[in-house]
């Protein structure tokens, strides 16, 4: 049993959010960080780093404390693999080792490759409740903003080198410098960068032609940082105070492991970080990837789960814990699961103080905006999914039929609505889906018994208005008895005739809710 001042537990984006300013101080700005190379579609897994930070940001606002939020698109890494989701890939395929900048788009939705993989995300953020500052690197690059940054590199190549060398199984020849070179030739970074003259001038080697060039580091659109001395430059230039990363980054003698070395270099020091975990989707197994093309996108979740059940998923799971997001029968137990917290937080479900508390902080930061003031209509995605087949996938319809909803609760049940109409319509198991039977489709057999229950049963539904739930029930089981059928019989023939199915919904719930409008009709095809 609960101690009476037992406190409830801290959300871990308020943990977070307090060990920044205690590690980094206080600061008139603290500034957040998330970023991807847009590759290719930028999946669910992505989503994970870029709301963790979002819900650590959010935290830290609501401390009072002012924030900038910045996202990093890495649109000047090199394209190294045709993702087989993408169309014309033949195309693509001529543009391997180009920085993705200038690989054309082939959906035909944008100006470049790398792009066509950002509007998707810059589009969908804000429906979440995120919105980020958003850095371009290839503008950056291509612009010179970080020949000094290079510069400092080149510097200390030795340093760096030092560090890097601790953790690889060969140590990098001595001729090695920390810059990289897209060819002006042939546009691929297949170079070998030649010598540095100790100022601004790098010469290279285009390795497919043979050619040479001297580059100004102040004026070229062609060089750049490698990702283990790139990561820490800009954690010095933005003053980043934290950015979390996947455990593939967080591994010992990975990319974080260094830069947090190579930052000091610079003069700054390792944002405050955590390493989150990966995410699969149910059924496929293993890590999702961008590269590889077979991903789910924040758009193909927003289909199926509410933009406040979507964060829900991430804000009720610990970033270190790995989770699957499922499309079959779990999405009934998560839309429960949500409803419940939002049950919980405006009172109407009874737990300790230290649970409500905890809940509470949950739905909190599981909301777009601010905390609504009246809660959502309180109807399960299960009888949601009832109700759309009843009335023909209609959501407007399945609005109309549902008693004392309020102004205020309209969009969110119409936005529940749709989320499961597309589940029926898109992964719902076949069993799940049924419609009301037509004169359009062909009637079962009945025999004579079976015949006598469903005349019984459409005298029961003629007259069913008034009737309680219990009255109703017991009064659907004597139409089987009367007419000598056995209940299990009787439940068959019934389904059968309605739906078209030897299951459903259960029966005299489902027989209530669909109106004698609706079922009269169907049984008086059978008398």
């Amino acid at each position: 049993m609960a101690k009476k001042n037992e406190q409830a537990p801290k959300h871990w984006a308020d943990i977070y959010a307090e060990k920044v300013i205690r590690e980094k101080g206080d600061k008139p700005l603290y500034t957040c960080a998330s970023g991807i190379t847009p590759s290719g579609t930028v999946h669910i897994g992505n989503f994970r780093e870029i709301i963790s930070v979002d819900l650590v940001v959010r935290a830290l606002r609501e401390m009072g404390k002012q924030v900038r939020f910045i996202y990093s698109w890495d649109d000047y890494d090199v394209f190294r693999k045709v993702p087989k989701n993408m169309p014309e890939p033949e195309l693509l395929a001529k543009y391997l080792r180009y920085p993705i900048v200038l690989v054309p788009d082939t959906t035909g939705r944008a100006d470049n490759y790398a792009r066509g993989n950002e509007i998707d995300v810059e589009r969908e953020l804000p429906k979440v409740g995120i919105h980020p500052e958003y850095i371009y690197q290839a503008a950056r690059y291509r612009a010179s903003e970080y020949a000094d940054g290079i510069r400092m590199a080149l510097e200390k190549r030795d340093e760096i080198k030092a560090i890097l060398d601790k953790y690889r199984t060969e140590p990098l020849p001595d001729t090695w410098l920390p810059i990289s070179v897209f060819s002006s030739f042939t546009h691929k970074d297949t170079t070998t960068v030649l010598s540095w003259d100790g100022e601004w001038g790098i010469t290279y080697r285009d390795d497919s032609t043979g050619q040479t060039e001297t580059i100004d580091l102040r004026k070229t659109s062609l060089a750049k940082l490698p990702w283990r001395v790139d990561w820490p430059m800009r954690w010095k230039r933005e003053q980043v105070d934290f950015e979390p990363a996947g455990k593939d980054h967080h591994s010992e003698g990975g990319s974080f492991d260094t830069s947090k070395e190579v930052v000091e270099l610079f003069g700054g020091h390792a944002p405050v970080s955590f390493q989150y975990d990966f995410i699969s989707i149910k059924g496929h197994g293993g890590k999702i990837s961008s590269s590889s093309g077979d991903v789910v996108s924040l758009p193909d979740v927003l289909e199926i789960y509410t933009p406040e059940v979507t964060r829900y998923m991430f804000v009720g799971t610990k970033p270190n814990s790995e989770f699957s997001i499922s499309f079959d029968l779990d999405v009934l137990k998560l839309y429960e699961d949500y409803d419940n917290c939002e049950r919980i937080t405006f009172g109407l479900l009874p737990v300790k103080e230290e649970r409500k508390a905890y809940e509470t902080r949950i739905y909190q930061l599981s909301q777009v905006d601010k905390v609504p003031e009246t809660i959502s209509y309180q109807i399960p995605f299960r009888h949601l999914c009832n109700l759309l087949q009843i009335h023909g996938m209609d959501v407007d319809a399945v609005v109309k039929s549902l008693p004392d909803v309020k102004p205020e609760q309209l969009d969110r049940l119409v936005a529940k609505a749709t989320c499961a109409r597309n589940w029926i319509e898109k992964y719902a198991p076949e069993d799940f889906k049924f419609h009301l039977q037509t004169e359009k489709d062909e009637k079962v057999g009945v025999g004579g018994n079976e015949k006598q229950a469903i005349g019984n049963l459409a005298a029961l539904v003629g007259k069913m208005d008034g009737m309680d739930r219990k009255a109703f029930t017991e009064a659907m089981y004597a139409c089987a008895t009367d007419a000598g059928l056995e209940t299990g019989a009787f439940f068959t023939v019934v389904y059968k005739v309605l739906i078209g199915k030897e299951k459903g919904p259960k029966l005299a719930d489902f027989i209530r809710t669909c109106g004698k409008d609706k079922v009269l009709p169907i049984l008086q095809r059978y008398l």
